[in-house]
């Protein structure tokens, strides 16, 4: 905790927002997304989404995997709690739901669907999206998949399956996800394999999203190595995402941008 405190004192020292920003790529995306204040309809869809949710008073049996999708934790857990301290808070649901409405991906992966608060987010930012969310606890996603398909969202293939495991069973240098959202697994080694490993699917156009990137100092030394990759071209630092783009014509920058 105090770390997270530490950290967050030096995002808010360095932050800046659009007035700072010089890049017409990053300027658009602040204004015409980030800062966006128009009442959005499906914000209701989100809201009561995770309503029913924190009334869920039963209790699952919810397994955690470490780096490698090696097991490393098993406990039962209370429905409401985790959608409480796990998921997606509401504003960054909306946040996320925004940025799937402003770039409008037409295929997205999702890295951690749990209950699926995040998950409902992509759907409705573009519902014509084709959305494969991973999940490699079973029974937190059979919780979302219940979920999913009581508000009838239909353009999400889930799979219960150890993140490596998919990637080692999927064509991946023939894959084209728009947009990734990675919410899996908060570790260092974790996060640099999926980074590598889904590289070679990266497009001009590709949007990746990392959730925690200031969780711990293991994570934050992830996040510099992600900044710093020449494949990378432009990083945005939200404190609790950061943001990839792989934008070729884009000279190299990073943002601290406050949201």
């Amino acid at each position: 905790m105090l770390f997270q405190i530490k950290s967050y004192l030096q995002f808010l020292w360095h932050s800046k927002n659009e007035h700072a920003v010089h890049s017409p790529f990053v300027f658009l995306l602040l204004t015409k997304c980030f800062y966006d204040k128009k009442p959005k309809s499906y914000y209701l869809v989100l809201k009561n989404y995770r309503q029913s949710l924190l009334e869920n008073k039963n209790t699952i049996e919810v397994t955690d995997f470490g780096a490698g999708s090696k097991i490393f934790k098993s406990n039962h857990r209370q429905i409401a709690k985790i959608a409480k301290t796990a998921g997606i808070s509401q504003k960054r649901a909306q946040l996320l739901y925004r940025i799937v409405e402003y770039f409008q991906p037409e295929t997205i992966l999702e890295l951690g669907t749990s209950l699926g608060l995040a998950t409902v987010a992509l759907a409705f930012g573009n519902k014509n999206a084709q959305i494969t969310s991973l999940e490699g606890c079973p029974n937190t996603m059979a919780i979302a998949k219940k979920q999913l398909k009581e508000f009838n969202i239909n353009n999400i293939k889930c799979i219960t399956t150890e993140f490596d495991a998919y990637f080692d069973s999927s064509q991946l240098q023939t894959s084209n996800f728009k947009l990734i959202y990675f919410d899996g697994n908060h570790s260092k080694k974790a996060t640099l394999n999926y980074f590598e490993r889904l590289l070679p699917t990266v497009h001009n156009d590709t949007v990746w999203i990392f959730d925690d990137i200031h969780w711990s100092a293991e994570m934050e030394e992830a996040w510099k190595i992600i900044k710093d990759h020449p494949k990378v071209k432009v990083t945005i630092d939200t404190y609790q995402w950061g943001l990839v783009f792989f934008r070729y014509e884009q000279p190299k920058q990073h943002f601290i941008i406050r949201v």
